[in-house]
């Protein structure tokens, strides 16, 4: 037996909550695929300790989504049982692995961001955001950290290693500018302090990400074409099947305890 998805009542609000949980369970999911597919076993752990927080992210987020919503729904609900045009992530979390250069990519351009975000959101006036993001900047800022670690090894390194993360950069370049668009509702929160303007942490996000790129004798692309659609629920093919396999147990046995 399945389970149908369920409804959301999308307030501004909800809806904002909803797209950083997102964000944090998807990109979480993609790096546990790298258990025991590291290149060194403290990598492994590494990865699996970062989607772990992120995992821990999206708990309280997905929690305080539910509560906010007021309809029954818990964090375990929004996770396993929302259609996939339901999830609003952004489509640089969904993006798969790929090599390993590509992973770190997608981590840092994100990490970038979120570090940025987590602290700005610590001054938001709704008081359970300004405690999640406490926690979580902590958390991000060591993601940071690590990932760009990454990137100078492997664009300082070896002829291949360069090679592979200049592509990995190029790929995920136009993903990146999603993160710094916002919608009317989403507008409203700012304005009522409830909520950070995304675009203004954009001239530090691209002299950090810049600065580390270049001391990794790497380079940004120079196109600003930018794909977006997550936010509004338009993902891409990988998206679902991410989903089929997150979803599987919760859609074929729902309620299931252990």
């Amino acid at each position: 037996m399945t389970v149908a998805s369920i409804s959301i009542s999308e307030t501004p609000l909800v809806l904002y909550v909803l797209r950083r949980a997102d964000d944090a369970l998807i990109l979480g999911h993609r790096l546990s695929e790298w258990c025991g597919h590291a290149p060194m076993l403290e990598e492994d752990m590494a990865l699996a300790n970062m989607g772990l927080d992120l995992l821990g992210q999206a708990r309280e987020l997905y929690s305080y989504a539910a509560q906010t919503e007021g309809k029954g729904n818990d964090e375990d609900k929004l996770a396993y049982l929302r259609d996939v045009r339901q999830y609003r992530n952004l489509l640089l979390a969904e993006q798969p692995n790929g090599d390993f250069a590509h992973t770190i990519a997608r981590q840092f351009f994100y990490a970038a961001f979120a570090d940025l975000y987590w602290r700005a959101m610590m001054k938001s006036s709704d008081a359970t955001l300004a405690a999640i993001a406490a926690k979580s900047e902590k958390e991000s800022a060591y993601h940071l950290r690590h990932s760009s670690e990454w990137v100078f090894r492997l664009g300082d390194g070896t002829a291949e290693s360069r090679a592979r993360m200049q592509a990995a950069i190029d790929d995920l370049w136009a993903f990146t500018g999603e993160m710094f668009e916002i919608d009317d509702g989403e507008r409203a929160l700012i304005e009522s302090g409830i909520a950070v303007d995304p675009a203004a942490l954009r001239p530090q996000w691209l002299k950090t990400v810049s600065r580390i790129v270049g001391e990794a004798t790497l380079a940004l692309p120079k196109s600003e074409w930018m794909q977006e659609g997550g936010r509004s629920g338009r993902h891409s093919e990988h998206l679902g099947h991410l989903l089929s396999e997150l979803q599987s147990m919760q859609r074929a046995f729902p309620g299931a305890s252990w």
